[in-house]
């Protein structure tokens, strides 16, 4: 694969072997160059008089359509761990002009150069290396003319096929008005494939040490298998401290349950305790004492989680299936007041666990009426939070929610019959 100095490299082994085309040509001091045709122009302009030049400009860049997704998908379900660095495989359009002084020679000159990518269609790896390595001494006036030997276009896979490309007046005409230049003899061509390798370093798994191939009767796969996730007393979403029960199929040995959370870039391990049955797991939301300030809480944030369960059994570990987990924020109860007075920028603050992390999406309800998290940059479990209209509730007393990351907290008793609202309420007057 080359790297991102290609491009440059590729215009400038056509420049390199445009210009040996006119060392045998009856046509003596001829100078190719790779410019755009309007600085060219008025490089010309300023001297007066220039000799016969023929150039070649890069007008467009394309993805090559072939090599669009090698190596897809690159990332990681997380976002951010990259598995593969796909290769930038890209086509080149070329506009190749002829500029002449006296009768015939333009033509004369665009003659000789679309012969020489007529006889030569492919660019072979010891024209591209014999092209950069002499570089320095034909151009030592450029910088690049010495780092582009590094570029590795002559190892990259594919080799470098010149096509001819057709370009519609409307095109041609489109593209000299784009370059405020004078119109000149040209010839438009392609040159595929060039690709480009990312130097990100990314993730490769170490190879496999010893390999375990067994054989089970019956239909079932013996597998550890996760069917459902289960917050006690029939809530949606678990709180810190409590135990959850995960219901499957062929669970046994010893287990640990994995959280993660990938959009916060948190994963972590929990013991868990496999029933006698093997048809279920339990295991406890850990709910650490964390007095604030906290810059860097362990607690376990309110969201929602990708749950899976390793069973350890003689001697092989086993991965059950992942699942959805949520766990919500709590309000203290307590803390939250029993009244508050309506009106226009009403400031609240309530007290809650876990720590909320910023660039969390937390939002206060009282009743219907919503209100963001007023900006905090710092964990916090005192959130304030400002109703621009905060309207009343007639006298009646309306349950508080906090919502975090699209998870409220619990404010139902699933446990009675019928079910009913349970605290914090407050009453806005």
């Amino acid at each position: 694969m080359s790297n991102a100095l290609a491009i440059s490299a590729v215009s400038a082994v056509l420049q390199y072997w445009l210009g040996q085309v006119f060392g045998g040509s009856p046509l003596s001091g001829v100078k190719v160059s790779a410019r755009a045709p309007d600085i060219l122009q008025t490089e010309i302009t300023a001297a007066g008089s220039q000799p016969m030049r023929v150039n070649v400009f890069l007008h467009q860049v394309t993805h090559n359509a072939a090599w669009r997704n090698v190596e897809l998908p690159s990332l990681a379900a997380d976002g951010s761990t990259r598995l593969s660095s796909p290769p930038l495989a890209l086509d080149l359009h070329y506009l190749m002009t002829a500029y002449g002084t006296d009768d015939w020679e333009a033509e004369a000159l665009l003659g000789y150069a679309v012969l020489m990518l007529h006889d030569h269609p492919v660019f072979a790896r010891a024209d591209i290396t014999t092209a950069l390595q002499n570089l320095p001494s034909t151009n030592s006036t450029n910088a690049l003319s010495t780092v582009l030997m590094t570029t590795g276009l002559a190892e990259q896979i594919e080799m470098l096929k010149v096509t001819p490309e057709t370009l519609g007046r409307e095109e041609m005409a489109w593209i000299w008005s784009a370059l405020k230049a004078d119109y000149r003899p040209s010839y438009s061509f392609l040159v595929t494939l060039v690709t480009i390798k990312s130097p990100a370093m990314t993730l490769s798994n170490l190879p496999v040490l010893q390999r375990q191939v067994g054989a089970r009767p019956g239909l079932a796969t013996g597998l550890p298998t996760l069917t459902a996730v289960m917050p006690p007393n029939g809530q949606p979403a678990a709180q810190l401290g409590d135990t959850v029960t995960v219901s499957g199929a062929a669970m046994a040995g010893t287990a640990t349950v994995l959280l993660t959370n990938a959009r916060l870039g948190i994963s972590q391990t929990l013991p868990a305790t496999v029933s006698p049955s093997g048809t279920s797991v339990q295991f406890t939301v850990p709910n650490p004492a964390l007095p604030p300030p906290q810059p860097d809480p362990t607690d376990l944030p309110a969201g929602t989680y990708s749950l899976s369960v390793t069973f350890s059994a003689a001697g092989q570990a086993m991965v059950s299936n992942s699942l959805p987990v949520a766990i919500s924020a709590t309000i203290d109860a307590g803390s939250v007041p029993a009244a508050l007075a309506h009106g226009s920028n009403v400031a609240v603050s309530v007290p809650c666990v876990p720590y909320l992390r910023p660039g969390q999406e937390v939002s206060l309800l009282i009743g219907g009426q919503q209100a963001p998290a007023d900006p905090f940059t710092t964990p916090t479990r005192s959130p304030s939070f400002t109703f621009a209209t905060l309207q009343s509730t007639s006298g009646s007393a309306v349950p508080v929610r906090l919502r975090v990351d699209g998870i409220d907290s619990p404010i139902l008793d699933l446990t009675s019959t019928p079910v009913s609202f349970t605290q914090p309420t407050v009453t806005v007057t």
